[in-house]
Protein backbone atom coordinates (compact mmCIF):
# COMPACT_ATOMS: atom_id res chain seq x y z
CA UNK A 1 0.00 0.00 0.00
CA UNK A 2 1.62 3.29 -0.78
CA UNK A 3 2.73 5.40 2.13
CA UNK A 4 0.93 8.97 2.59
CA UNK A 5 4.14 10.24 3.21
CA UNK A 6 5.38 9.94 -0.05
CA UNK A 7 4.01 11.99 -3.44
CA UNK A 8 4.16 15.26 -2.20
CA UNK A 9 6.73 17.03 -3.93
CA UNK A 10 6.44 20.01 -6.11
CA UNK A 11 4.72 21.61 -3.27
CA UNK A 12 5.41 25.18 -1.44
CA UNK A 13 2.80 24.45 1.23
CA UNK A 14 2.72 26.29 4.63
CA UNK A 15 -0.10 24.42 6.18
CA UNK A 16 -2.22 25.74 8.93
CA UNK A 17 -2.19 23.74 12.15
CA UNK A 18 -5.06 20.94 12.18
CA UNK A 19 -5.38 21.52 8.19
CA UNK A 20 -5.55 18.36 6.18
CA UNK A 21 -2.51 17.56 4.44
CA UNK A 22 -3.80 16.58 0.54
CA UNK A 23 -1.60 15.51 -2.17
CA UNK A 24 -2.30 14.08 -5.80
CA UNK A 25 -0.84 9.98 -5.77
CA UNK A 26 1.41 9.99 -8.51
CA UNK A 27 0.56 7.26 -11.08
CA UNK A 28 3.74 5.11 -10.11
CA UNK A 29 2.52 4.81 -6.81
CA UNK A 30 -1.15 3.79 -7.84
CA UNK A 31 -2.31 0.61 -7.28
CA UNK A 32 -0.82 -2.22 -10.07
CA UNK A 33 -4.11 -2.79 -11.74
CA UNK A 34 -5.40 0.79 -11.68
CA UNK A 35 -1.46 2.15 -13.12
CA UNK A 36 -1.18 -0.77 -15.79
CA UNK A 37 -4.72 0.41 -17.26
CA UNK A 38 -4.03 3.99 -17.09
CA UNK A 39 -0.68 3.50 -18.93
CA UNK A 40 -2.65 1.17 -21.71
CA UNK A 41 -5.67 3.99 -21.70
CA UNK A 42 -3.05 6.29 -23.05
CA UNK A 43 -1.09 4.42 -25.24
CA UNK A 44 -1.26 6.39 -28.70
CA UNK A 45 -2.48 4.91 -31.40
CA UNK A 46 -0.26 3.52 -34.54
CA UNK A 47 -0.77 2.65 -38.12
CA UNK A 48 -3.95 0.09 -38.54
CA UNK A 49 -4.21 -0.12 -34.51
CA UNK A 50 -5.97 2.21 -32.47
CA UNK A 51 -4.78 3.89 -29.31
CA UNK A 52 -5.84 3.12 -25.76
CA UNK A 53 -9.16 5.20 -24.29
CA UNK A 54 -7.50 7.92 -23.69
CA UNK A 55 -5.43 8.77 -26.45
CA UNK A 56 -7.68 11.18 -28.25
CA UNK A 57 -7.10 13.48 -25.33
CA UNK A 58 -4.57 16.12 -25.25
CA UNK A 59 -1.56 15.20 -22.85
CA UNK A 60 -2.65 18.46 -20.06
CA UNK A 61 -6.29 16.81 -19.72
CA UNK A 62 -5.14 13.46 -19.10
CA UNK A 63 -2.54 14.94 -16.54
CA UNK A 64 -5.02 16.50 -15.40
CA UNK A 65 -7.19 13.32 -15.05
CA UNK A 66 -4.60 11.42 -13.47
CA UNK A 67 -4.32 14.63 -11.08
CA UNK A 68 -7.85 14.12 -10.12
CA UNK A 69 -8.15 10.17 -10.06
CA UNK A 70 -4.66 11.11 -7.56
CA UNK A 71 -6.27 12.98 -5.24
CA UNK A 72 -8.78 10.18 -4.67
CA UNK A 73 -6.45 7.53 -3.96
CA UNK A 74 -4.71 9.55 -1.75
CA UNK A 75 -7.79 9.91 0.16
CA UNK A 76 -7.81 6.42 0.40
CA UNK A 77 -4.77 6.22 1.06
CA UNK A 78 -4.80 8.62 4.15
CA UNK A 79 -8.06 6.76 5.40
CA UNK A 80 -6.70 3.20 5.49
CA UNK A 81 -8.76 2.18 3.16
CA UNK A 82 -7.15 1.87 0.16
CA UNK A 83 -7.07 -1.88 -1.46
CA UNK A 84 -4.02 -2.35 -4.10
CA UNK A 85 -5.18 -5.99 -5.53
CA UNK A 86 -8.05 -4.83 -6.86
CA UNK A 87 -8.53 -4.82 -10.62
CA UNK A 88 -8.89 -1.16 -12.02
CA UNK A 89 -11.73 1.12 -11.24
CA UNK A 90 -12.92 -1.36 -8.42
CA UNK A 91 -11.48 1.20 -5.74
CA UNK A 92 -14.62 3.37 -7.07
CA UNK A 93 -17.45 2.52 -5.01
CA UNK A 94 -20.63 4.22 -3.76
CA UNK A 95 -19.04 3.89 -0.06
CA UNK A 96 -15.45 5.06 -1.32
CA UNK A 97 -16.94 8.25 -3.58
CA UNK A 98 -20.12 8.81 0.04
CA UNK A 99 -16.48 9.01 2.20
CA UNK A 100 -14.58 11.27 -0.54
CA UNK A 101 -17.11 13.22 -0.71
CA UNK A 102 -17.68 14.19 3.18
CA UNK A 103 -13.77 15.61 2.96
CA UNK A 104 -14.48 17.75 -0.41
CA UNK A 105 -17.48 19.55 1.40
CA UNK A 106 -15.06 20.51 4.18
CA UNK A 107 -12.58 22.25 1.99
CA UNK A 108 -13.35 22.68 -1.41
CA UNK A 109 -16.33 24.73 -2.92
CA UNK A 110 -19.30 23.54 -4.62
CA UNK A 111 -18.01 23.76 -8.23
CA UNK A 112 -14.48 21.62 -7.13
CA UNK A 113 -16.73 18.82 -6.00
CA UNK A 114 -18.28 18.41 -8.69
CA UNK A 115 -15.07 18.68 -11.35
CA UNK A 116 -13.40 16.47 -8.82
CA UNK A 117 -16.77 13.65 -9.36
CA UNK A 118 -17.13 14.34 -12.57
CA UNK A 119 -13.16 13.74 -13.31
CA UNK A 120 -13.20 10.86 -11.21
CA UNK A 121 -15.96 9.16 -13.26
CA UNK A 122 -13.76 9.85 -16.70
CA UNK A 123 -10.95 7.83 -15.16
CA UNK A 124 -13.43 5.19 -13.89
CA UNK A 125 -14.40 4.87 -17.69
CA UNK A 126 -11.15 5.34 -19.37
CA UNK A 127 -9.35 2.49 -17.20
CA UNK A 128 -12.31 0.15 -17.19
CA UNK A 129 -14.35 0.39 -19.93
CA UNK A 130 -16.82 -2.10 -19.18
CA UNK A 131 -17.70 -1.25 -16.03
CA UNK A 132 -20.92 0.32 -14.21
CA UNK A 133 -20.64 4.15 -13.48
CA UNK A 134 -24.49 5.36 -13.65
CA UNK A 135 -24.49 5.68 -10.36
CA UNK A 136 -21.75 7.83 -10.18
CA UNK A 137 -23.87 10.20 -13.23
CA UNK A 138 -26.19 10.44 -10.96
CA UNK A 139 -23.99 11.96 -8.18
CA UNK A 140 -22.62 14.23 -10.57
CA UNK A 141 -26.36 15.52 -11.91
CA UNK A 142 -26.98 16.44 -8.08
CA UNK A 143 -24.27 18.41 -7.42
CA UNK A 144 -24.35 20.29 -10.68
CA UNK A 145 -27.60 21.26 -9.59
CA UNK A 146 -25.96 22.43 -6.12
CA UNK A 147 -22.94 24.47 -7.65
CA UNK A 148 -22.90 28.10 -6.57
CA UNK A 149 -19.95 29.41 -8.51
CA UNK A 150 -18.14 32.03 -6.28
CA UNK A 151 -18.52 35.98 -7.73
CA UNK A 152 -16.04 37.22 -9.59
CA UNK A 153 -16.93 40.82 -9.23
CA UNK A 154 -15.67 41.15 -6.02
CA UNK A 155 -12.23 39.58 -6.70
CA UNK A 156 -11.43 41.72 -10.26
CA UNK A 157 -8.22 43.12 -10.66
CA UNK A 158 -7.31 44.74 -13.41
CA UNK A 159 -4.00 43.63 -14.79
CA UNK A 160 -1.79 46.58 -13.96
CA UNK A 161 -2.64 46.11 -10.80
CA UNK A 162 -1.57 42.52 -10.69
CA UNK A 163 1.74 43.55 -13.08
CA UNK A 164 2.48 46.35 -10.57
CA UNK A 165 2.29 43.54 -7.59
CA UNK A 166 4.52 40.94 -9.19
CA UNK A 167 7.01 43.83 -9.91
CA UNK A 168 6.99 44.64 -5.79
CA UNK A 169 7.37 41.60 -5.03
CA UNK A 170 10.76 41.24 -7.14
CA UNK A 171 11.81 44.64 -6.02
CA UNK A 172 11.36 43.94 -2.63
CA UNK A 173 13.26 40.31 -3.00
CA UNK A 174 16.26 42.21 -4.18
CA UNK A 175 16.75 44.37 -0.93
CA UNK A 176 15.76 41.59 1.22
CA UNK A 177 18.05 40.50 3.95
CA UNK A 178 16.04 37.11 4.50
CA UNK A 179 17.86 33.97 3.83
CA UNK A 180 18.06 33.42 0.22
CA UNK A 181 16.06 30.68 -0.21
CA UNK A 182 13.61 32.83 0.69
CA UNK A 183 14.47 35.40 -1.42
CA UNK A 184 14.33 33.31 -4.54
CA UNK A 185 11.15 31.79 -3.18
CA UNK A 186 9.76 35.63 -3.10
CA UNK A 187 11.47 36.93 -6.82
CA UNK A 188 9.78 33.39 -8.17
CA UNK A 189 6.12 34.32 -7.04
CA UNK A 190 6.71 37.90 -8.55
CA UNK A 191 7.33 36.95 -11.51
CA UNK A 192 4.73 34.51 -11.99
CA UNK A 193 2.47 37.19 -11.12
CA UNK A 194 3.78 39.59 -13.52
CA UNK A 195 4.17 37.03 -16.30
CA UNK A 196 0.63 35.55 -15.75
CA UNK A 197 -0.86 38.78 -15.70
CA UNK A 198 0.79 39.99 -18.92
CA UNK A 199 0.39 36.64 -20.89
CA UNK A 200 -2.64 35.16 -19.51
CA UNK A 201 -2.83 31.88 -20.63
CA UNK A 202 -4.57 28.49 -18.99
CA UNK A 203 -3.00 27.22 -15.69
CA UNK A 204 -2.50 23.77 -17.31
CA UNK A 205 -0.03 25.27 -19.76
CA UNK A 206 1.61 28.51 -17.44
CA UNK A 207 2.21 25.60 -15.06
CA UNK A 208 3.78 23.22 -17.13
CA UNK A 209 6.51 26.00 -18.75
CA UNK A 210 9.77 24.34 -19.45
CA UNK A 211 13.28 26.08 -20.73
CA UNK A 212 14.06 25.28 -24.28
CA UNK A 213 10.64 23.94 -25.44
CA UNK A 214 7.76 26.12 -24.77
CA UNK A 215 9.59 28.81 -22.71
CA UNK A 216 12.14 29.64 -25.79
CA UNK A 217 14.71 32.59 -26.20
CA UNK A 218 14.87 33.88 -29.78
CA UNK A 219 16.63 36.20 -30.78
CA UNK A 220 17.24 38.03 -27.00
CA UNK A 221 13.30 37.57 -26.41
CA UNK A 222 11.74 34.99 -24.65
CA UNK A 223 8.53 33.69 -25.90
CA UNK A 224 5.69 31.07 -24.74
CA UNK A 225 5.47 28.65 -27.43
CA UNK A 226 2.25 26.27 -26.91
CA UNK A 227 1.50 23.27 -29.79
CA UNK A 228 -1.56 22.51 -31.45
CA UNK A 229 -1.64 19.37 -28.56
CA UNK A 230 -0.95 21.31 -26.15
CA UNK A 231 -3.88 24.05 -25.85
CA UNK A 232 -7.70 23.93 -25.00
CA UNK A 233 -8.69 25.43 -28.73
CA UNK A 234 -6.40 22.73 -30.57
CA UNK A 235 -4.39 26.09 -32.38
CA UNK A 236 -0.91 26.88 -31.76
CA UNK A 237 -0.23 29.57 -29.34
CA UNK A 238 2.47 31.81 -29.50
CA UNK A 239 3.72 34.76 -27.23
CA UNK A 240 6.53 36.89 -26.82
CA UNK A 241 7.60 38.02 -22.98
CA UNK A 242 6.89 42.11 -22.99
CA UNK A 243 10.32 43.96 -23.08
CA UNK A 244 9.92 45.61 -19.43
CA UNK A 245 9.77 41.90 -18.50
CA UNK A 246 12.68 40.50 -19.81
CA UNK A 247 15.42 41.86 -17.64
CA UNK A 248 13.34 39.90 -15.11
CA UNK A 249 12.68 36.64 -16.60
CA UNK A 250 16.68 37.17 -17.11
CA UNK A 251 17.33 37.74 -13.29
CA UNK A 252 15.41 35.14 -12.54
CA UNK A 253 17.18 32.13 -14.26
CA UNK A 254 20.31 33.93 -13.55
CA UNK A 255 20.67 34.07 -9.94
CA UNK A 256 17.42 32.73 -8.34
CA UNK A 257 16.26 29.53 -10.20
CA UNK A 258 19.86 28.18 -9.57
CA UNK A 259 19.01 28.54 -5.75
CA UNK A 260 15.99 26.69 -6.32
CA UNK A 261 17.34 24.29 -7.69
CA UNK A 262 19.14 22.54 -4.92
CA UNK A 263 20.84 19.53 -7.15
CA UNK A 264 22.22 21.52 -9.35
CA UNK A 265 21.06 19.61 -12.09
CA UNK A 266 17.37 20.89 -12.32
CA UNK A 267 14.51 19.81 -14.73
CA UNK A 268 13.97 21.91 -17.24
CA UNK A 269 10.69 23.47 -15.72
CA UNK A 270 10.45 26.85 -15.11
CA UNK A 271 8.62 27.09 -11.75
CA UNK A 272 10.59 24.82 -9.42
CA UNK A 273 9.81 24.20 -5.33
CA UNK A 274 11.84 26.07 -2.71
CA UNK A 275 11.67 23.04 -0.64
CA UNK A 276 12.92 20.01 -2.88
CA UNK A 277 14.11 21.98 -5.91
CA UNK A 278 11.45 19.92 -8.03
CA UNK A 279 9.03 21.16 -10.48
CA UNK A 280 6.21 22.99 -8.70
CA UNK A 281 2.53 20.95 -9.07
CA UNK A 282 -0.52 22.65 -10.73
CA UNK A 283 -1.85 23.03 -7.58
CA UNK A 284 1.12 24.62 -5.81
CA UNK A 285 1.16 27.01 -8.77
CA UNK A 286 -2.46 27.66 -8.28
CA UNK A 287 -2.12 28.15 -4.83
CA UNK A 288 0.77 30.23 -5.12
CA UNK A 289 -0.81 32.82 -6.72
CA UNK A 290 -3.85 32.86 -4.45
CA UNK A 291 -1.60 33.21 -1.47
CA UNK A 292 0.54 35.86 -2.84
CA UNK A 293 -2.31 37.92 -4.59
CA UNK A 294 -4.05 37.72 -0.67
CA UNK A 295 -1.09 39.14 1.08
CA UNK A 296 -0.02 41.27 -1.43
CA UNK A 297 -3.27 42.62 -2.58
CA UNK A 298 -5.66 41.96 -0.29
CA UNK A 299 -7.75 40.04 -2.70
CA UNK A 300 -7.14 36.33 -3.38
CA UNK A 301 -6.74 36.57 -7.33
CA UNK A 302 -6.66 32.78 -8.43
CA UNK A 303 -5.02 32.14 -11.87
CA UNK A 304 -7.79 31.23 -13.85
CA UNK A 305 -9.36 34.97 -12.64
CA UNK A 306 -6.15 36.36 -14.33
CA UNK A 307 -7.84 36.07 -17.45
CA UNK A 308 -10.67 37.87 -16.06
CA UNK A 309 -8.43 40.23 -15.87
CA UNK A 310 -6.69 40.41 -18.68
CA UNK A 311 -10.11 40.51 -20.77
CA UNK A 312 -11.46 43.41 -18.57
CA UNK A 313 -8.56 45.49 -18.75
CA UNK A 314 -8.59 45.15 -22.60
CA UNK A 315 -11.93 46.40 -22.31
CA UNK A 316 -11.57 48.66 -20.46
CA UNK A 317 -8.44 50.65 -22.20
CA UNK A 318 -8.74 49.32 -25.50
CA UNK A 319 -12.65 48.83 -26.33
CA UNK A 320 -12.01 50.68 -29.84
CA UNK A 321 -9.57 47.48 -30.87
CA UNK A 322 -12.75 44.62 -32.23
CA UNK A 323 -11.70 41.10 -30.22
CA UNK A 324 -8.59 41.98 -28.61
CA UNK A 325 -9.92 40.10 -25.80
CA UNK A 326 -11.17 36.84 -27.16
CA UNK A 327 -7.40 37.11 -28.84
CA UNK A 328 -5.74 37.35 -26.02
CA UNK A 329 -6.94 34.33 -24.32
CA UNK A 330 -7.28 32.59 -27.14
CA UNK A 331 -10.76 32.21 -27.95
CA UNK A 332 -12.12 31.61 -31.31
CA UNK A 333 -15.53 33.00 -30.71
CA UNK A 334 -15.72 36.46 -28.72
CA UNK A 335 -19.02 35.57 -27.52
CA UNK A 336 -16.92 32.90 -25.07
CA UNK A 337 -14.88 35.64 -24.13
CA UNK A 338 -18.05 38.05 -23.03
CA UNK A 339 -20.17 35.79 -21.64
CA UNK A 340 -17.36 34.46 -19.16
CA UNK A 341 -14.78 36.97 -18.34
CA UNK A 342 -15.27 40.52 -19.47
CA UNK A 343 -16.47 42.50 -16.70
CA UNK A 344 -15.64 46.06 -18.18
CA UNK A 345 -19.45 46.47 -18.82
CA UNK A 346 -20.54 46.41 -15.42
CA UNK A 347 -16.75 48.37 -14.41
CA UNK A 348 -17.11 51.38 -16.61
CA UNK A 349 -21.17 51.72 -15.94
CA UNK A 350 -20.51 52.17 -12.17
CA UNK A 351 -17.28 54.68 -13.33
CA UNK A 352 -19.79 56.89 -15.51
CA UNK A 353 -21.85 56.88 -12.56
CA UNK A 354 -19.77 57.99 -10.18
CA UNK A 355 -18.54 60.67 -12.44
CA UNK A 356 -22.17 62.15 -12.69
CA UNK A 357 -22.85 62.19 -8.68
CA UNK A 358 -19.49 63.62 -8.56
CA UNK A 359 -20.73 66.38 -10.98
CA UNK A 360 -23.49 66.84 -9.59
CA UNK A 361 -21.96 67.26 -5.77
CA UNK A 362 -19.54 70.13 -7.61
CA UNK A 363 -22.44 71.57 -9.30
CA UNK A 364 -24.79 71.84 -5.79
Amino acid sequence: MPNPSVGRSGRDSNSRAGAVSVCSLPVDQWPAADRDAWTDACRPGMRLKRGGTASHLKSVTRDDLARRYGYFLDFLNRSVILKPDLPAGAQITPANVESYLAELRARVSSVTQYGSIYKLRRVGQLIAPKGNFSWLIEIENDLALAMQPRSKQDRLVLAEVLIEAGLTLMCEADVSTRPVISCARQFRDGLMIALLATMPIRLKNFAALEIGRSFVLIRGCWWILLTNQETKEKRADERAVPNFLLPWVEQYLRQHRPILDRSGEAPTFLWLSSRDGLPLTYKAVERIISERTRATLGVDVSPHLFRTSGASTAAVYAGDIPHLASALLHHMDPRVTERHYNRATSMSAAQAYGAIVNRLRRNR
